[in-house]
């Protein structure tokens, strides 16, 4: 393990050059790899194993004829690399259980009587295991129970993949029956492209994930965009304009810089006056924002917004409801505006590379 300072707390992660890609192969030689659900870390994490050289087959409900025909459709073939769930746990050893949290609860039963002593069941996501009380899922003592939890939606782990660069993931054992736990776990990790793995616990995956996807990742970071976005509007802005100073500038200009180099670069590359409104206005927003986010994690750690988003989520006419959210959302003025500006956006043909000596592009450092 690599010993790595981050933020003066240092911590111990996984690198490929501790645990390349080769000793992955080693390890998993004999493995086969059954990854359940074809939905939207499924084909994104099959495919990256299956690349990868690694032997994975795809256990789908067949009923869901969508993700049944896009397995299909990147090449998974029925009777050979694509089976119905049970017929994919049997053939397995390492099951990827990659469903929605919600659906995993319907498809645990199947799973559970399909287990042979000394396989692995693997989670992206502490979910099913830490609200175990809500889920119903228990695992048998004699396997394994491991996790890989990559920091990005399932799209982002096969693009990041394609482009060489991988993505982050933390990594946990929640039981060791064959005294492989955490070297199997550490292979797939490897093998479906994190570019490094940091260590946690089911629990502590979960608690920060939920409220990270509730916060500035995706509830927080869409609900003030809408805000703002609305303010300026009602004083008289036009949509381009609104979108462009709210949703534009940051996704195309400043949020490269901070994941560049940081928040505090960001800032001394912007104009004296954005610097200053910027660090004089932060601490109001976050007195604004510090309860609603101390609310959330107390929601999340005491299961109760578990238990809303499994009765949401399991009703019968989810799938129905949901398209009617997206589909406000897509079609907002906000949004609608949004389409036309990226439509507007100066389309480079090919790929440039910006030399590092190039003048104008290094950033303002500190004095």
């Amino acid at each position: 393990m690599a010993l790595i300072d981050f933020g003066g707390t240092k911590e111990t992660v996984i690198t490929r050059k501790e645990f390349p890609m080769s000793k992955a192969r080693q390890v998993l030689k004999n493995e086969t790899i059954a990854v359940i659900g074809y939905g939207v870390q499924g084909p994104a994490q099959a495919l990256n194993l299956k690349d990868n050289g690694f032997k994975v087959i795809i256990g789908q409900a067949p009923e869901f004829k969508r993700d049944w025909d896009r397995a299909v459709k990147d090449g998974w073939v029925p009777g050979k690399t694509l089976f119905p769930i049970e017929e994919a746990v049997r053939r397995g050893t390492i099951i990827q259980i990659l469903t929605s949290d919600a659906a995993q609860r319907v498809v645990w039963p199947l799973i559970k009587k399909n287990l042979k002593p000394g396989d692995a069941i693997y989670f992206s996501h502490g979910f099913s295991i830490v609200y175990k009380d809500q889920t119903g899922i228990i695992p048998p003592k004699n396997i394994d129970v491991i996790m890989v939890a990559p920091k990005g939606s399932g799209t982002s782990v096969r693009r990041n993949f394609l482009t060489g660069a991988g993505i982050n993931s933390s990594f946990a054992v929640e039981q060791d029956a064959t005294g492989r736990a955490e070297q199997r776990c550490l292979a797939v990790g490897i093998g479906i492209g994190s570019g490094y793995l940091f260590p946690t616990t089911f629990k502590q995956e979960v608690y920060s994930d939920l409220t990270g996807e509730r916060g500035v990742l995706m509830g927080c970071l869409a609900g003030v965009m809408e805000a703002q976005y609305d303010v300026l509007r009602a004083n008289g802005h036009s949509p381009s304009e609104a979108f462009n100073e709210t949703v534009e500038e940051l996704t195309q200009s400043l949020i490269r810089l901070v994941d560049e180099n940081g928040m505090d670069w960001m800032f001394r590359n912007c104009s004296a006056t954005a610097q200053r409104g910027a660090l004089d206005w932060n601490p109001r927003f976050k007195k604004a924002v510090l309860p609603v986010f101390k609310q959330l994690y107390q929601a999340v750690k005491s299961g109760a917004e578990t238990r809303r988003v499994l009765k949401v989520c399991g009703a019968k006419d989810y799938q129905k409801r949901l398209e009617k959210e997206l589909g406000a959302i897509g079609g907002s003025e906000m949004w609608r505006a949004g389409r036309a500006v990226r439509a507007l956006r100066p389309k480079e043909s090919g790929t440039r590379v910006i030399a590092k000596n190039a003048k104008g592009v290094g950033g303002r450092t500190a004095n």
